[in-house]
């Protein structure tokens, strides 16, 4: 549905902050499937942790909130420019429920829950196969800054 080259246009992130590698499925207005491969080259991995390498829960909310950056913009029908920045602005209800490991497939998945005064709040779900990795409501705004 949307290749590396798709989301660099749409996402102002890059190496080693861009957390989404593709996205599968992308239900306008509604839902969004996109994937993370989690490699043990990533950078984070030399210190979390040593001998037992485990992805900071910090970034995999990252992810899911890169992943509803592109459900809102595509809702929007627009695309990110220099002036406009998506903000992840509150989080509710996190919970992990499994450890993401080098060699994992994180699946992001993220519905559109509600959108009200310039804020989108988002249901989000990170899985490792079919096992819940983290569950989350991710509240997101765009900003001005030109």
């Amino acid at each position: 549905m949307m290749d590396i080259h798709a989301i660099l246009k749409q996402l102002p992130h890059r190496y080693p902050f861009l957390l989404v590698d593709k996205v599968t499925e992308l239900e306008r207005n509604t839902r969004i499937k996109a994937i993370k491969n989690v490699t043990f080259n990533e950078p984070y991995f030399m210190g979390h942790f040593p001998g037992r390498p485990v992805m900071p829960g910090v970034l995999i909310l990252e992810a899911l909130a890169q992943a509803a950056g592109l459900l809102a913009f595509d809702a929007m029908g627009q695309v990110p420019d220099e002036n406009n920045i998506y903000y992840f602005v509150g989080i509710d209800g996190a919970r992990f429920k499994r450890p993401v490991e080098p060699g994992d497939q994180l699946v992001l998945e993220i519905t559109i829950d509600r959108v009200r005064g310039g804020i989108w709040k988002f249901k989000g779900v990170a899985r490792v196969e079919d096992e819940v990795a983290c569950e989350a409501e991710l509240m997101c705004t765009m900003r001005n800054v030109g």
